[in-house]
């Protein structure tokens, strides 16, 4: 799997320094009120557990899996919820926390969902942010690093369910995905 890799865009050091920066950010902005972490599985659950681990506060912590991609490589724009919450959210502050912030449709559409089920606040917290391939206008309140249009896998980033497992993010080669 490493040979299919072109480039490593962030390293181990880099996404543990940029989780603990976040994790302590939110720690600042939530002190005093519990928030409730929603990790959108399965692409952030490495980013998840690491910046978790820096929040110094009271906090909850739950799980969504949510899909846009299936095998592709491309959003099919249809999300569907595989797996919804296990608490209820209403008078929560609530924070997604995703792996990458792309076309938007997923988390815009998280957002208005659990606004609707009354929750005191949500917002976004995403390790890596693609401004380029925004089709729903969304932004994140916590934000790791801005990149640009290239396919991005492992540190939980998948394609076609492998390349999760990389201790770093990298590009993959074009000739992997465009067979």
């Amino acid at each position: 799997m490493y040979q299919d890799i072109q480039e490593i865009m962030f390293s181990e050091q880099q996404l543990a320094e940029k989780a603990a920066e976040i994790g302590a950010k939110i720690s600042r902005d939530y002190a005093g009120k519990n928030p409730l972490l929603v990790g959108i599985l399965k692409g952030s659950c490495m980013f998840f557990a690491d910046m978790v681990r820096k929040i110094d506060i009271p906090c909850t912590i739950d799980f969504m899996a949510v899909s846009s991609y299936g095998k592709g490589a491309v959003s099919s724009g249809e999300v569907v919820i595989l797996k919804d919450l296990s608490y209820p959210v209403t008078d929560r502050h609530v924070i997604l926390v995703e792996d990458i912030l792309d076309s938007g449709r997923t988390l815009s559409n998280l957002m208005r969902l659990l606004s609707a089920r009354d929750a005191a606040s949500v917002e976004i917290c995403t390790l890596l942010d693609k401004p380029s391939g925004r089709k729903v206008e969304v932004e994140a309140k916590y934000s790791g690093f801005t990149v640009p249009d290239a396919f991005l896998v492992g540190y939980g980033l998948d394609y076609a369910e492998n390349y999760r497992n990389l201790p770093y993010i990298g590009v993959l080669k074009p000739e992997i995905y465009q067979k």
